[in-house]
């Protein structure tokens, strides 16, 4: 069993052929979408997050909405770059959407991946400390987060308050309790998985990794998957973490499904540089018949691996299409594979 959910890059163009044609269609599609999931019994509405592009960005107003038309399904990322946030203030806005939402948030974050502007953080406001790297100051960041998310008090309080204040030092507010242990690392490397677990994260990882071996993507994933759980293990936590990867999976039902996927000849990962100096991998897509598309996924270790699957979605194509995809992943794909 496996809980699966979408995941939607929120994109808009003034296009003929996209139903997103502004932002404001994206955000009203995103909130319809994740209602239309739920009621068809997804797991999951997931959002990535980019700044600078004709995509979904800051995602804690999207979050709240959804929250608050909908009853069951989990709310999430995948992911927040935290070189843009300030921790403090990321955590008052995710303790809102939380409890909004009746504690149903699943935050996936990390160290962000390259951007549409050269360090585009800068613009916000920040600046790296002596001596540290980009990378180096999303971890930082991470860190400060998942610390203040504790809800330990930290902050002296004023002796003349504008209202009475409680003992004690004080911590942010609101507080929603449980969050802490719903928050995902994305991983692009074995290390920063194994990273992910020692601080107590559950861990994303999407459709490319850095190649580190020269194995098959699924294969990759797969033995990053089981670092992070001997590190979990090894780190001594008190709870199960859980585990995501993300998939383009399209079963092809009709014509229009043939039309828009059934072109995708390709077997193979593909290779490339997301950074000067980093090779990466990016996993293949599937795309077939359910009867073959079953056999496909079958063979895919680090699904097998994974509790949760996130399926990438075209959300320019409407909320009507992507729930015709996701449905038939869910009553012809996932049964036969035992995901339900």
């Amino acid at each position: 069993m496996k809980k699966i959910g979408f995941l939607s890059f929120g994109h808009w163009s003034n296009h003929p052929a996209y139903s997103t044609r502004t932002a404001s269609d994206t955000l009203l599609q995103s909130i319809d979408l994740a209602v239309a999931a739920e009621e068809i019994g997804l797991d999951g509405a997931y959002f990535r997050v980019h700044h600078f592009a004709a995509q979904l960005a800051s995602p804690f107003p999207l979050l709240s909405a959804i929250g608050a038309k909908t009853k069951k399904i989990e709310i999430g990322t995948g992911v927040i770059d935290m070189r843009y946030e300030n921790p403090l203030y990321m955590v008052e806005d995710a303790g809102a959407a939380d409890l909004i939402s009746g504690g149903r948030l699943q935050l996936g974050i990390s160290r962000g991946s390259p951007e549409q502007v050269i360090d585009g953080w800068r613009y916000f406001g920040y600046e790296l400390m002596e001596g540290e790297t980009d990378a180096d100051m999303g971890r930082r960041k991470a860190l400060e987060f998942l610390k203040r998310l504790d809800g330990v008090g930290f902050a002296q309080p004023n002796p003349y308050p504008m209202f009475p204040n409680p003992p004690g030092l004080l911590r942010l507010e609101p507080h929603a309790k449980g969050l802490r242990e719903r928050i995902w690392w994305g991983a692009a490397s074995n290390s920063t998985a194994v990273w992910a677990a020692e601080n107590g994260m559950n861990l994303q990882s999407s459709t490319l990794k850095y190649d580190e071996s020269g194995k098959p993507f699924h294969v990759q994933q797969a033995e990053q998957i089981r670092l992070y759980k001997e590190a979990w293990k090894k780190a001594g936590h008190q709870r199960e973490p859980r585990v995501s990867v993300s998939r383009s999976i399209f079963a092809l039902m009709n014509d229009q499904d043939r039309y828009y996927f059934g072109q995708e000849v390709s077997r193979d990962d593909k290779i490339g540089m997301i950074e000067k100096d980093k090779r990466a991998i990016f996993g293949r897509s599937y795309a077939a018949e359910p009867d073959k598309l079953i056999k496909e996924l079958e063979q895919d270790e680090a699904i097998q691996e994974a509790d949760t699957l996130l399926l990438t979605i075209p959300n320019t194509l409407g909320v009507d299409y992507n729930v015709h995809l996701l449905s038939a992943i869910l009553e012809h794909v996932a049964p036969e594979l035992g995901w339900r």
